[in-house]
């Protein structure tokens, strides 16, 4: 077991600085009516977007899949009483590339979810339980016979229970 060890700091006025492990500075801000930085509830829809993200495309390289473009909308249904925990949290794959086999796709963020997205994994720790359901939409750019652009969006439903 390793220990990881992040400093958050008060800088004033529902401000703070925040430095990662790695020494990387983040401002964080609690007034998020202001929208001068990111939240930390916000912070948490970007570290799952983050993880699944990188997991999905490395395993769609590793199985020799034509990735050009990756995108995780992640969407969080807050509570609106204290504490205002994410009820649901939706994360939506859009993986656009030349020939992607859908399958592929499928199975790479399969993976992602049940196996190599440290994010998710310590959520679940925590207690939160996804439910994993998928939709697929297929979209194909004209392109030369031989070389399809094609669009793969696959929507994971991350249900997220207290």
């Amino acid at each position: 077991m390793s220990e990881m060890k992040a400093t958050v700091r008060y800088a004033g006025d529902d401000l703070y600085l925040a430095v990662s492990p790695g020494g990387h500075a983040q401002v964080l801000e609690t007034n998020g009516k202001r929208g001068s930085a990111v939240t930390p509830i916000e912070l948490l829809l970007l570290a799952l977007g983050g993880c699944t993200g990188s997991d999905v495309v490395t395993a769609l390289q590793k199985k020799r899949q034509r990735v050009v473009g990756y995108r995780a909308e992640i969407t969080g249904e807050r509570r609106e009483e204290a504490p205002r925990s994410f009820q649901s949290v939706h994360v939506h794959h859009v993986i656009t590339g030349h020939n992607v086999s859908e399958q592929a796709v499928s199975q790479a963020i399969e993976l992602s979810d049940t196996k190599y997205c440290s994010v998710a994994a310590t959520l679940q720790r925590f207690g939160f339980r996804p439910a994993l359901k998928s939709s697929r939409r297929r979209k194909l750019r004209k392109r030369p016979a031989r070389e399809r652009l094609r669009t793969v969006a696959h929507r994971g439903f991350h249900a997220i229970s207290l």
